[in-house]
Parts: C-alpha cells; sequence; structure tokens
C-alpha cells in the first residue's frame, strides 16, 4: 500500500511538472467557447480580448464556398509542453471531481488561486455541467473512455474519427487562407466534437446536439503556401447559447440570429458514424 501510494505521489509530481511547464496548457484552447449552453463565462468583459488572433476561427456558413478568402488562427502544439494523454488505469487512479480540487491541488503543490489552480478548477466545473434537453456532453481523461461515451451516444461500435491536418505550416499562426475548391460537408445526422480542455493532463469536453450541426471538409491554402486540410463544424441553431459567447463577439448577432461555424484546431476530434 505504502508503494503504491509513493507511486501516486510521482506520478502527480509528473503532471505538476509539465503542467507548470508554459502557459500554453493554460490558454490555448480555453480562448474559444465551445461551451454552447450553460457555459461558464472565461472571458473579461471588455474589447481587448476581441482583438487575440487565437479567435480567429469563427466564421458564417454562407462563406463557405470555394475560392472564400479569409484570416484563418491554426496553433502549431509544442510537444514539450502539451499535457500528456493517460490510459485508462492511470487516470481512474486520479480524482476528477470539483469536490476534490484542494485535495487535488495539496497533492500536486498547487496554490488555491493560482493561474494552474484556477483553470483546473474552471475544467472541472465546465465538466459537470448538465446537459440541456437535446444535447449530449461528457469529459473524458482518456481514450478509452472518450471512445466507451461516444459508443454509447451513437449506439454501435464502428467509428470514424475527423481531425484537422496541418501540412507544411510555418510558424505564422494567423495568415490569409483562401478556400481551393468547394467545402465537402460530410452528411452525418449526429456527430460528437471533442475538444483539449486546460488540465495538468490531456482532457477531452465532448459535446453534441442531434440534428443541429454541420460537418465539413475545408482545403485551404495560406498566404506562405501552407496547405491544410480543415474540419469545421457549422452550429445551425444558436438560440440556446449565452448572449455573451465569444463568437456573437467576433461574428456579431445574438443567440438565435444566425447559425456559428468555427474551425477545428489540430488536436480536436469530431467523432461521426463509420459508413
Amino acid at each position: 500500500m505504502a508503494s503504491s501510494s509513493c507511486c501516486t505521489l510521482i506520478f502527480y509530481a509528473l503532471l505538476l511538472m509539465q503542467f507548470s511547464c508554459g502557459r500554453e496548457i493554460m490558454d490555448k484552447n480555453q480562448k474559444i467557447g465551445h461551451v454552447e449552453e450553460n457555459h461558464i463565462s472565461i472571458y473579461p468583459k471588455n474589447n481587448l480580448y476581441e482583438l487575440d488572433p487565437a479567435l480567429k476561427v469563427f466564421f458564417h456558413v454562407t462563406d463557405l464556398y470555394s475560392g472564400k478568402k479569409m484570416p484563418i488562427y491554426f496553433a502549431v502544439s509544442d510537444p514539450s509542453t502539451t499535457p500528456r494523454l493517460l490510459t485508462r488505469e492511470q487516470s481512474d487512479l486520479i480524482p476528477f471531481s470539483s469536490s476534490k480540487l484542494l485535495y487535488l491541488l495539496e497533492l500536486i503543490s498547487l496554490t488555491e488561486g493560482s493561474p494552474q489552480a484556477l483553470a483546473m478548477e474552471q475544467t472541472l466545473k465546465q465538466c459537470e455541467l448538465e446537459a440541456t434537453p437535446g444535447e449530449t456532453r461528457f469529459c473524458a481523461s482518456s481514450l478509452e473512455s472518450m471512445l466507451d461515451s461516444t459508443r454509447g451516444i451513437f449506439g454501435m461500435v464502428n467509428l470514424k474519427a475527423l481531425t484537422t491536418n496541418l501540412h507544411n505550416l510555418s510558424n505564422t499562426l494567423l495568415q490569409g487562407y483562401t478556400f481551393l475548391k468547394e467545402p465537402l460537408e460530410i452528411n452525418v445526422s449526429n456527430m460528437v466534437a471533442c475538444h483539449t480542455i486546460a488540465y495538468p493532463y490531456t482532457v477531452y469536453y465532448c459535446h453534441g446536439q442531434k440534428g443541429y450541426n454541420r460537418v465539413f471538409e475545408i482545403s485551404l491554402v495560406g498566404e506562405n503556401g501552407n496547405i491544410i486540410d480543415a474540419i469545421a463544424v457549422c452550429h445551425m441553431d444558436t438560440s440556446k447559447w449565452d448572449s455573451d459567447h465569444v463568437a456573437f463577439r467576433v461574428l456579431g448577432g445574438q443567440p438565435g440570429s444566425s447559425p456559428v461555424c468555427h474551425f477545428l484546431p489540430a488536436d480536436n476530434i469530431v467523432w461521426i458514424p463509420a459508413l
């Protein structure tokens, strides 16, 4: 028993080292409001953050045509600061609950109220939000649990994962892109989108709403010649979204006024039923 506790503490310490090595872990995907309904606000209520280049991922459904030009931000992950993906066996050893936050902070020697602690608290609370009618929502801290939950939603075994593929991407994260051809819509009645969120190890926030989303594959070329095969999701019904959702600040409009589309980062996954 003592040996097991020691190994667990060492494991937590390794997670802390990785969590503390860069703000990218806290920032890279928290800037984009992926939670459409009942989301916890993580944006300051001023106009400064609207200038953040990382928010250049939203667009209108009317932008979906060959030759469209727009500035888009695609992040390049640094393996040295990217949280590791745990196995189910590893993640099952670690409590994942806001009620255990103080215990977790003590184990990994994080100060309550520190940026890392606040990011952990935000993630745990987001993962504990109740789904709205017609919505599916869960968090997964291992690939196995993500697959199990997604299969439970679709009621089938065979799944297909869609991801954004970055080819010869330079360090120019924000640049002008052109749609190389007509976007290809992937006709599915149901999908689950999984986004990485801030935590010491990789945690995915997954959600979907049957019949209210459209999925597209879009081939892009950047000003620098960068080629990207991007996945984009269009949320067709925004009537239940928070009026302060970042998408409305970027695109204009209000809940229910129009669909909202956004590109997915390369480390996000859209799950659909396999044909």
